[in-house]
């Protein structure tokens, strides 16, 4: 019996080397991201001596087609979760191409439960005017985001209103530039801020007296 050639259409899918499935990849990766956390340029807490978290940075870069220190300049880690800065997010909508730079329509009074901000931008392939849905005060109100531990809701609440809502747009007409990772902002309104634990100095006096200062003492 002959055997019959698979046609094109019935040929296996050809997966993408990626440095997770080719080796020689990896570890040139790897060596890269030893590189990089080693660097005074990057966050310190979160990258400088972790190579580990510099190449999952090196992935995202990778994946997204921007520079690596960019890409650690703007992720943050949220409750153990990877997430964009605000300004990242809109950084993605507008430099992906498919829009015209992102602006923001105001409504309602401020500071009441009718303000609201929704992010608009055109599409240029088709020219539609693309809009996210409204974020209102009452929605964060509603949805506890004022209140979290720690939330800029109170303190620079116009700048969190287009971050949420320009998450908002990134979700409905291009949720592919943001990978799948949520915005700090949207993490810390679910969850609040995280709370740091302060470090403590212990500073020897003498054989017998010992003074412990906490870090904000010993910096003044």
């Amino acid at each position: 019996m002959s055997e019959t050639a698979l046609s094109p259409e019935h040929e296996q899918p050809k997966y993408e080397l990626t440095m997770w499935n080719d080796k020689d990849a990896l570890e040139q990766a790897w060596k890269t991201a030893n590189f990089l956390s080693e660097s005074d340029l990057v966050p310190q807490s979160l990258y400088k001596k972790k190579p580990g978290n510099c190449l999952i940075a090196l992935d995202v870069a990778n994946r997204t087609g921007m520079s690596p220190l960019m890409i650690m300049q703007n992720m943050y880690v949220v409750q153990g979760r990877p997430t964009w800065s605000g300004q990242m997010c809109i950084a993605l909508i507008n430099g992906c191409g498919r829009f015209s730079p992102l602006s923001f329509r105001w409504g309602g009074k401020t500071g009441q439960k009718d303000w609201s901000c929704v992010a608009v931008a055109t599409r240029l392939s088709d020219g539609v005017l693309c809009e996210s849905s409204p974020v209102t005060w009452q929605m964060a109100l509603d949805e506890g985001w004022v209140n979290k531990n720690g939330s800029k809701w109170k303190t620079m609440p116009e700048q969190m209103f287009m971050y949420r809502s320009g998450a908002f747009f990134a979700r409905v007409h291009c949720p592919d530039v943001l990978q799948g990772i949520y915005t700090r902002e949207e993490m810390e309104d679910v969850y609040g801020q995280e709370k740091q634990e302060r470090k403590k100095t212990v500073i020897t006096l003498d054989d017998t007296q010992v003074k412990v200062v906490d870090d904000k003492e010993s910096a003044e």
